[in-house]
C-alpha cells in the first residue's frame, strides 16, 4: 500500500457486520462473513489494516449471527493501536436499524460508516475532504464497475448530488457507477436517520430522502463484495495490494 495521510485519527469508523450471510453460506457455513479466509488473512484483518493505514483510531463494529465468532478472534487478533468496540444485535436490525442500535457508542461527528461486507481500494481522506468541502450532511462514496448488473446504479447531478438510486436489473448490464458501501455521516443525518422508520439504509432511508440531500463522491480503486462465491473466489488477487 502507498503512503497516507492519518486522517481517520479523530473520526470513529463504524463496520456494519450484523448480516446472516445467506448468499455465502453455502460456502462459508458457520463462518461469519466478515471473517472469510482471503489468501492467508480474514477479511476483518485487512479491513482493519486499511483503517489504520489512514490513521484511523477507533472502530465500532456492529455483530449479529455468529458474531461471538469475531469477538473471539478479536482476543487474539485486535490489531496494535486500535480501539474497537464491539456490540451483537440479538436479531438481525438491518443497515438502518443497525445504525440506531449503534449510535449511543459513536463519538466523533462525523463518522465513517462501511459496510462489512464489501472494499474499495479509494483514498478515504481525499473522501474525508471532499465530504467536508460540499458542506453536505452525508457522503456515498461511489465506484465505477464494468457491470452494475447485481449492483444497481446511481443516478448524479452535475452537482455531484445522488438524484436516484436504481434497481439492480440483470437485464441492463454494462458499465456505470453504484454505491460503494462506504459513508459519511454528520450528526444531523444520524439523527435523522433514527427519527425515521425501516430497517435498510438503501431501501427505506435513501429512498424516503429529497433528491439531492446526498452528496456522491467518486472513488478510484477496485471494488468487491465478497458476499457472493464467485467475488469471494477471486478476492485473493483483487485485495492482494492491501494485505
Amino acid at each position: 500500500m502507498t503512503d497516507a495521510t492519518p486522517c481517520l485519527g479523530e473520526i470513529d469508523v463504524v463496520v456494519l457486520a450484523g448480516g446472516l450471510g445467506s448468499r455465502i453460506q453455502g460456502t462459508l457455513g458457520d463462518t461469519p462473513k466478515i471473517l472469510a479466509p482471503i489468501g492467508d488473512r480474514v477479511f476483518l484483518d485487512i479491513l482493519l489494516s486499511r483503517l489504520i493505514h489512514f490513521g484511523g483510531k477507533r472502530v465500532v463494529l456492529g455483530l449479529g449471527h455468529l458474531g461471538k465468532k469475531v469477538v473471539a478472534h478479536l482476543e487474539t487478533n485486535a490489531p496494535t493501536g486500535l480501539t474497537i468496540v464491539t456490540a451483537i444485535e440479538a436479531s438481525p436490525l438491518g443497515t438502518a436499524g443497525a445504525l440506531r442500535f449503534l449510535a449511543p457508542r459513536f463519538k466523533s461527528d462525523p463518522v465513517m460508516i462501511m459496510n462489512g461486507d464489501s472494499f474499495i481500494g479509494a483514498d478515504l481522506c481525499k473522501f474525508i475532504a471532499r465530504h467536508r468541502a460540499s458542506k453536505a450532511e452525508a457522503s456515498i462514496l461511489t465506484a465505477k464497475v464494468k457491470d452494475t448488473a447485481q449492483y444497481g446504479r446511481i443516478k448524479i447531478s452535475r452537482q455531484q448530488k445522488i438524484e436516484e438510486f436504481l434497481e439492480k436489473d440483470a437485464g441492463i448490464p454494462g458499465p456505470g457507477i453504484i454505491n460503494a458501501g462506504v459513508y459519511l455521516f454528520n450528526a444531523s443525518m444520524l439523527s435523522k436517520i433514527a427519527a425515521m422508520g425501516g430497517a435498510s439504509l438503501e431501501k427505506n432511508v435513501f429512498q424516503a430522502l429529497p433528491a439531492a440531500t446526498l452528496g456522491a463522491i467518486s472513488g478510484t480503486g477496485p471494488f468487491i463484495d465478497i458476499g457472493t462465491p464467485a467475488d469471494l473466489a477471486r478476492a485473493p488477487k483483487v485485495l492482494k495490494p492491501y494485505f
